[in-house]
């Protein structure tokens, strides 16, 4: 039932390869929607996911099976509207429970136009796309014959530029810290905003900016914000990222990590299923300590010459971090900010505010 008590209509979700899923129609009210699905594993937090920029392109599956139990509210938004294509879970809960909660979640996805599916099985999901990867799917109220051909024919990241879709149109100030920083916006939260405003006055760009214009600023440094898509497909931003290298104090996250390693002459590769959660493990190989860490990428760098790698993820490996000292350059692949999940690495602020001086 629905948060209006009337019935739901039924709805399949078929993956590109053939796989399908049977449920309810909620959220937005679509015959198809497509999109890349992916897993996301935390337990909380459904809404600043929601709105990460990050997901751009993609289709969200929330593992935990319960989602919308504390409603929604305006100040737990990370942008300022949803990117995501669409929303699948397995019990999208009626009726919130929450001091802090606006409107409950079905009502907020239908207002945003996202459209969702519930009722799947999304452990049985899950399992699958951790065994096949992630892929393009099609959802909705249509029949299955329509669903199988729009996710045959539905868009991977793979190759595209999902950045523009998101990145700020024009430029816009936040913060009121000492010192001035750039920020470049790649699809940037504002729960990053918030941190640096507190270090710095931000000058936050669109991912167009070339690097002669942010030098003009004379900032103390530089910031390379998260964003969706395939880092390769960026051709622009790196080359803008390694006029900046040696000339400004660079800091990045997620994205950020992948362009910066990019413009170092690093490589990048899509990983199966990506790292979409609360919990990752990630060590600081400085000191062996070990960060637990909010993660939100399909994307992750290869070998980067003449860079020091300073992070590793314990799952898999990964990179999860890396610094040139003569350039005076940072970047990790995890979420510091955290929104949601730990606080273990924001200390990574504080070493950029060192570096600006």
């Amino acid at each position: 039932m629905s948060a209006r008590g009337s019935a739901r209509a039924p709805a399949l979700l078929v993956l590109a390869d053939g796989e399908v899923f049977e449920g309810e129609a909620a959220g937005a009210e679509v015959a198809i929607a497509t999109g890349e699905l992916v897993f996301n594993t935390a337990l909380s937090g459904y809404q600043e996911v929601l709105t990460d920029p990050s997901y751009a392109g993609q289709v969200i599956a929330f593992t935990y099976p319960h989602i919308g139990n504390y409603g929604v509210n305006a100040e737990d938004d990370e942008s300022a509207t949803p990117h995501c294509r669409g929303v699948v879970v397995r019990d999208l809960t009626p009726d919130p429970s929450n001091w802090r909660a606006s409107e409950g979640l079905d009502g907020w996805l239908a207002h945003r136009g996202v459209p969702a599916v519930t009722g799947i099985d999304t452990r049985r999901l899950t399992r699958h796309l951790r065994d096949k990867g992630a892929m393009p799917c099609a959802f909705g109220t249509a029949g299955e014959g329509a669903l199988r051909e729009a996710a045959a024919q539905a868009l991977p990241t793979d190759g595209r530029d999902l950045v523009s879709d998101v990145t700020t149109p024009a430029v816009y100030v936040r913060g009121n810290g000492p010192r001035r920083v750039v920020a470049y916006d790649f699809g940037v939260k504002q729960t990053m905003l918030r941190h640096l405003g507190r270090l710095a006055t931000l000058t936050v760009v669109p991912a167009s900016t070339p690097a002669s214009d942010v030098l003009a600023m004379e900032p103390d440094g530089v910031f390379l914000s998260n964003g969706p898509g395939d880092p390769a497909a960026l051709v622009g931003p790196v080359a803008a990222v390694a006029d900046l290298l040696g000339k400004v104090p660079v800091f990045g996250i997620c994205l950020g990590h992948q362009l910066l390693c990019a413009a170092l002459g690093g490589s990048t590769y899509k990983l199966p299923f990506g790292h979409h959660g609360t919990n990752h493990p990630v060590q600081r190989l400085t000191d062996g300590a070990v960060e637990i860490t909010s993660q939100n990428h399909n994307y992750a760098v290869g070998a980067v010459p003449d860079a020091e790698v300073t992070h590793v993820s314990l799952n898999d490996g990964v990179v999860e971090g890396v610094r040139v000292v003569q350039a005076n350059a940072f970047s990790v692949q995890y979420h510091p900010e955290a929104g949601p999940g730990p606080h273990d690495a924001r200390y990574l602020f504080s070493t950029f505010a060192e570096m600006l001086g």
